[in-house]
């Protein structure tokens, strides 16, 4: 179990609002240079670094370096948990507001409609699910295949 000081070092950190913003920034799974953190957190540079120096002493960061720039990502799947649960804390205590809705006002579009290339809307995330729980298709945040009972269930994705 942590010490409640070493609880207290990573909450007071990851409450900054300048640092919480980077922290954000960084949820998706990328990693992002100290220029890049600086602009999302809307901070100075020279300030931004040393942010991210702090966050990464105490492990809430990691540093990868590549040539002569240097990328910060999440150090843990553990951090983002954490992010995780501060965000879903953050939102069930916030005060009642107007939904904020996305995507097509037109509930046939929200239905089911083609995004580019793709089957979309709830009828494409339905789809994805069943031939996930199926196992006839593997997703991951980058991408997805079909698998071998996938191509047997269906001989036409074979040749896609």
């Amino acid at each position: 179990m942590a010490s409640n000081a070493r609880f207290a070092a990573i909450a007071a950190l990851a409450g900054d609002p300048a640092r919480a913003g980077m922290l954000h920034a960084l949820m998706d799974g990328r990693a992002l240079t100290a220029s890049e953190l600086a602009h999302v957190a809307g901070i100075a540079p020279q300030t931004a670094s040393g942010h991210l120096s702090r966050m990464t002493a105490i492990g809430l960061l990691t540093v990868e370096k590549q040539g002569r720039h240097r990328y910060h990502r999440l150090a843990t799947s553990g951090v983002a948990h954490m992010l995780e649960s501060i965000m879903q804390v953050a939102s069930e205590l916030a005060p009642a507001r107007k939904r904020l809705v996305v995507g097509p006002r037109d509930a046939a579009l929200r239905k089911a409609r083609t995004c580019y290339d793709h089957l979309a809307g709830q009828l494409g995330v339905a789809l994805a699910d069943a031939l996930v729980a199926a196992g006839h298709a593997e997703l991951a945040g980058d991408g997805g295949i079909v698998t071998d009972t996938g191509v047997e269930f269906s001989p036409e994705l074979e040749s896609m």
